[in-house]
């Protein structure tokens, strides 16, 4: 009778719960298959009729077993949901224990008795609303709902009618208990840890999904205004400028007006409704990599650090968006000043957008302000996010980083600060960037406009099919265990009342940024956009067949997953063909017709916006497309020296491309380019028992040639530049760092408009000023007693390296 009540009871809440909660499910890992030997349980924190009923939806949508079933093991029946709470009475009086300690300790005895058996219980959390607690006087309708651990029936009610659909279900990775029968025991001490850690996990879930405590801009306000460092540059100023302190007070609230987030929970809500509409309209898919790398932060309690690149103005939305998306709270985010025009301003402003200025220009009352609200966001323990490359990348190809907003992280860290501030790159890719077409005009000398609401209509006028997003996460840096290992005395440092600046702070922050680049670039994302660009801007005219093209996509694919640029780059699964066609729907590319069949080329329009699209990936093919241009400008190469020449000329393009590997990487990865392509039948070795004296070359076979030719010349121009730069150096030392520079543009320019050249980084001055740096790092140049550039006697083997592999007419154009 007590089965039939309770199954007529469930039946009954189930029409309500469906109408009024939607979830968010997340999987921390892949859910275990249910046999008779691993039996699936599950433990959630309350014992809720309506909690059951949601969990049984997201078990089905994930074709897991009823949660409302029984499982049956040697006769004996059991609760597949473990409940660790019971809900607490109407009048607040808390009831009796749940049967969780019991029915874990019976499931742990069945272990001692069948050593077969291993129950797999997947711990699922079930947060409703995801709305953090705020201090009492600023609480709303929706903290005071979700702020009660055990909520009565009556005020789940409530809850589920007014956060039933921004509810979060999230599935934990499945514990074995045979692990913990034979590692932990199966008495009730055991029983008791299980549920502790449970409670314990659950506990850090929340925080994570809900963030901390929520305190209005005012109190921010407050607080800055109480910070010793604020106070005595008020002081400062107010003597420095003969004004009154008031005065100065006064500009510092102007300040933190205009730089604090003013974050709203609601507007979160709404703008998630309105961004997964608008990312069902603009976007294919949305591809995400590494995610479960967050959730393990968050859970260990670390303060997370979110640096993107920065390609669009849409990489504020879908970042936020995925973040969320994934089960955690939403980051507090750097956006530059030109942002905060009406209506967007106070939009994002609510989306937990603060504001920074392009340049502090001296400004030492803004420059102390601002890194004070930072730290204090660290010290409440929000997450953050922000753009080291300073701005939106023109080109498609990694900024240099710019190191303010790092430096102010670690000052932060030196005021404290009890929890781990930990650094996540994240790269951001996409097949359709709608500002590319801006960035041409600001290339070739057009002033930058302002942001404005006519530009946002512009642009919501221009939305059509963007294909695919990519958000892949890198490897985290810990900045406590970074500065560890390379300052060991930095604790020495931390001073929570007054912090000074160190004198390893700017070298360490330098370095620091750079590993942040390398890692970005490291966890890249091909995607069919990018792969056709960088295809069609190496072949003759821009122009392939179709059956040319796919073909040389599926070869370049297949050497990627053979021989990857790293662990953590995406490859995309789909042929050459299915890539192509979906280029094509997107209308990249034109498709022309003739009697021998279709034609895929790129006109002069797409050639520039493909270019970007090319310079996203660049990086991902650098070694494998020199390797092929060494053998493809050698009859035969021994094996000694085809790894020296491609090591040297990488060294030298590292800074450029953001390159991560070390010349031991390399090493490995040369020989596996130089597998894959011996697989593929294009090359071939020496078969000699003497490991140095191994050659290789090309086979003779015409269609794997062109395969070959076509990757090698990816590489042309990074490899014309450093022609330029090793010739001149070379030819008219000494000479200036600054002359070296504007002549090495001068003949860029020249080389561009004689070649049919369109890369902006071409041409680039800050471009060959990384050159020029990273040569002078590697000896290739040195400084004179005058202070002028010298090329040093190791210059001429790069010279005759990179010389051997362009062609006649780029050298008769330099020589001219």
């Amino acid at each position: 009778m007590m089965n039939f009540l309770r199954s007529f009871f469930y039946f009954f809440l189930k029409f309500p719960v469906r109408l009024l909660v939607r979830s968010n499910i997340v999987l921390d890992a892949k859910t275990p298959v249910e046999t008779d030997s691993k039996p699936i349980f599950y433990v959630i924190s309350h014992q809720s009729a309506s909690d059951l009923l949601a969990l049984q939806i997201a078990c089905k949508k994930q074709n897991l077993p009823d949660p409302l079933s029984q499982v049956t093991i040697k006769d004996k029946s059991f609760d597949r949901t473990v409940c660790l709470a019971k809900s607490s009475s109407v009048l607040g009086i808390k009831r009796g224990k749940t049967k969780a300690l019991s029915q874990g300790l019976a499931m742990l005895n069945q272990h001692d008795e069948d050593k077969q058996l291993d129950v797999q219980l997947i711990p699922v959390n079930l947060i409703w609303g995801r709305t953090p607690t705020q201090e009492k006087n600023n609480a709303n309708v929706a903290s005071l709902l979700a702020e009660q651990e055990s909520p009565s029936w009556f005020r789940k009610f409530f809850i589920i009618l007014f956060l039933g659909r921004d509810s979060l279900v999230r599935f934990s990775e499945a514990l074995s208990l045979r692990y913990m029968s034979d590692h932990h025991g199966n008495d009730e001490a055991t029983a008791h840890k299980l549920l502790r850690v449970a409670r314990f996990h659950f506990h850090r879930q929340n925080i994570a999904a809900k963030g901390p405590r929520l305190i209005h801009r005012q109190q921010m306000f407050t607080a800055l205004f109480a910070n010793p460092s604020v106070k005595r540059i008020i002081c400062d100023e107010a003597k420095s400028k003969n004004i009154s302190e008031a005065k100065v007070k006064k500009q510092a609230q102007g300040i933190m007006e205009e730089i604090a987030g003013d974050y709203s929970v609601s507007l979160i809500h709404l703008g998630e409704r309105i961004l997964r509409w608008l990312w069902g309209r603009l976007y294919s898919d949305i591809k995400v990599s590494n995610s479960k790398v967050l959730r393990e932060l968050a859970q260990d309690g670390h303060e997370i650090i979110y640096v993107p690149c920065h390609r669009s103005h849409m990489d504020y939305l879908l970042l936020t968006y995925i973040i969320l998306q994934e089960g955690l709270v939403t980051p507090r985010i750097a956006a530059g000043i030109n942002l905060n025009f009406w209506p967007a301003g106070p939009i994002f402003r609510k989306g937990g957008a603060f504001f920074i200025r392009r340049s502090f220009a001296g400004n030492r009352l803004y420059s102390t302000i601002f890194r004070e609200y930072l730290g204090l966001l660290f010290e409440r323990g929000y997450s953050v996010k922000y753009y080291t490359e300073g701005g939106r990348s023109r080109t498609g190809r990694l900024l240099s980083p710019k190191t303010g907003m790092l430096a102010m992280t670690i000052q932060s860290l030196l005021r404290g600060i009890d929890r781990p501030l930990t650094l996540v790159p994240v790269y951001l890719g996409y097949e359709h960037v709608m500002e590319v077409g801006t960035y041409h005009k600001e290339l070739s000398g057009s002033e930058k406009k302002n942001e404005s609401i006519f530009g946002v209509l512009k642009a919501i006028k221009n939305l059509r099919n963007y294909g695919n997003g990519y958000v892949n996460f890198g490897k985290p840096i810990n900045i406590n265990d970074y500065l560890n290992q390379n300052v060991p005395t930095w604790k020495d440092a931390i001073n929570p009342i007054d912090p000074q600046k160190p004198s390893w702070l700017t070298p360490t922050v330098n370095d620091m940024a750079n590993e942040l680049m390398l890692s970005i670039n490291q966890c890249a994302a091909l995607n069919g956009v990018a792969l056709v660009a960088l295809i069609l801007h190496a072949s003759e005219n821009k122009a392939l067949s179709k059956s040319d093209l796919e073909k040389q996509l599926d070869f370049i694919l297949d050497i990627q997953r053979q021989a990857p640029f790293s662990d953590q780059i995406t490859i995309p699964s789909e042929t050459g063909e299915d890539i192509l066609a979906h280029v094509i729907s997107l209308n990249k590319v034109t498709v022309s017709e003739d009697s021998f069949g279709t034609i895929i080329s790129l006109d002069e329009s797409a050639s520039l916006e493909m270019r970007y699209y090319r310079n996203n990936i660049l990086h991902t093919y650098a070694l494998i497309a020199l390797v092929c241009k060494l053998l493809t400008h050698h009859s035969s190469i021994s094996h000694q020296q085809l790894v020296a020449q491609t090591v040297s000329i990488l060294s030298t393009l590292k800074d450029d491309l953001f390159l991560w590997q070390q010349p031991e990487q390399l090493k490995q990865q040369i020989d596996q380019v130089l597998i894959a392509l011996e697989k593929h039948e294009m090359a071939t070795q020496t078969d000699t028992s003497d490991s140095s004296q191994v050659t290789w070359a090309l086979t003779d076979n015409n269609e794997h040639l062109s395969k070959v030719n076509l990757l090698a010349e990816c590489m042309d121009e990074s490899l014309q530049r450093l022609v330029i730069i090793s010739s001149l150096t070379t030819r008219l030392a000494p000479i200036s760092k600054r002359n070296l520079e504007e002549k090495v543009v001068a003949i860029a320019k020249r080389l561009s408009v004689l070649n049919n050249i369109t890369a902006p980084e071409f041409i680039d001055k800050k471009a060959q000023a990384t050159l020029i740096n990273t040569m002078r790092s590697l000896d290739y140049i040195d400084i004179d007693e005058d202070g002028l550039l010298i090329a040093t006697k190791t210059m001429a083997d790069l010279k005759s390296t990179v010389t051997n592999l362009v062609s006649i007419e780029v050298l008769q154009s330099i020589a001219r």
